[in-house]
């Protein structure tokens, strides 16, 4: 089956959402829990956040790879800048990962696959974009927020050349679904 990678379009808003929601073992539903309205569910709020533009999350940051006319992945990543006028962060579910950054580098926020889609090269295919999108925007790697528990996840960074340069201790809340550390890992361009 042929698989087309395209850049997201508003539509794909509710897709990218849900895909989040797989990719950040519960952080994405903790942080909007925080910002939903009485009554509003979680994916709604999703889905209203990746259908803005001009803004990190946007459906703007996000490829898409679909088969057969249906969204089966994506990957959204930023550039992450180094901001000295930011705020510091205060939320305790959130404060740990506060320094979990490195500057001047495609931080890749999401990548996730439906089930049936995973460990066929997708993912490897994702990477090879960001690398092009790196050499593009003149960045100099690659860096991303994976969890101690989710070892596939890790065996595959590290096989891509990912190492990991920081970590953290996740603060337990019952919309986070991994306890235990993550991991701020980095791969330059030139792996």
């Amino acid at each position: 089956m042929t698989v087309l990678f395209r850049p997201a379009v508003r539509a794909d808003a509710r897709e990218i959402a849900r895909l989040f929601q797989i990719s950040s073992e519960g952080c994405a539903d903790y942080i909007w829990s925080q910002i939903a309205q009485p009554g509003q569910s979680l994916l709604d709020v999703g889905e209203q956040r990746y259908a803005r533009e001009g803004v990190i999350f946007s459906y703007e940051n996000c490829l898409i790879a679909e088969a057969e006319g249906r969204v089966i992945g994506m990957m959204h990543s930023f550039v992450m800048r180094h901001d000295p006028e930011a705020q510091p962060e205060t939320d305790p579910v959130l404060a740990p990962y506060a320094d979990m950054e490195i500057p001047d580098t495609l931080y890749i926020s999401s990548l996730a696959l439906h089930e049936g889609w995973r460990s066929l090269g997708l993912g490897q295919q994702f990477l090879q974009q960001a690398r092009e999108r790196c050499r593009d925007l003149g960045v100099e790697g690659l860096s991303l927020i994976d969890y101690a528990a989710n070892t596939g996840a890790r065996r595959f960074y590290e096989r891509h050349g990912f190492e990991i340069v920081k970590t953290c201790q996740i603060t337990p809340h019952p919309l986070i679904r991994v306890t235990g550390e993550a991991y701020l890992m980095h791969c330059p361009l030139s792996r």
